[in-house]
């Protein structure tokens, strides 16, 4: 199945744009299965939950400012897609960050420092995938999970549409 992000009917050869995303070795990567998902959104909760103060479903939601998800369930033309920040090796973020607040750790992903965000945006404007969100002041954005061996949202996966592979 063949998904055109951002190109209409047309494809990126077509419309004479491509988007080429490096990996560096022994990345770890979410694979997302679009067969296997159902939309159930059990992804964003855990994501959001992970990323909370309590860390706990039922105290969250009344946590200020509300965890917000880093990855979104979307259904689009009958197709429904989790997708979250793609680690990108030359990421555009990183290159837009005045501060530096966006920045490449030493496996590669690419991670967010948020005491040095200024919250100008630049990283949400060039993010070709809409993966970065507004929280308050600063930005968040998927992080892996880095205090956990498996992402929460990979562990959530009722359906098993996202496992975590080494590229």
């Amino acid at each position: 199945m063949q998904i055109n992000i951002g190109y209409g009917s047309r494809s990126p050869a077509q419309s004479g744009t491509a988007i080429y995303i490096k990996f560096f070795k022994h990345m770890k990567k979410i694979i997302f299965d679009i067969k296997k998902c159902v939309g159930c959104k059990s992804c964003e909760i855990a994501c959001a939950v992970e990323h909370s103060k309590t860390k706990n479903v039922f105290t969250a939601i009344y946590e200020e400012p509300l965890p917000v998800p880093r990855r979104k369930v979307e259904y689009t033309d009958g197709i429904i897609i989790s997708d979250a920040c793609h680690h990108c090796e030359e990421a555009l973020c990183v290159s837009a960050c005045m501060s530096q607040a966006m920045y490449k750790d030493k496996n590669g992903t690419t991670q967010h420092d948020e005491t040095k965000c200024i919250g100008c945006w630049m990283c949400i404007m060039v993010c070709p995938f809409g993966a970065i969100k507004r929280q308050k002041k600063v930005v968040v954005k998927c992080d892996l999970c880095k205090d956990r061996e498996i992402p929460a949202c990979v562990e959530s996966c009722h359906t098993k549409a996202l496992k975590v592979v080494e590229v």
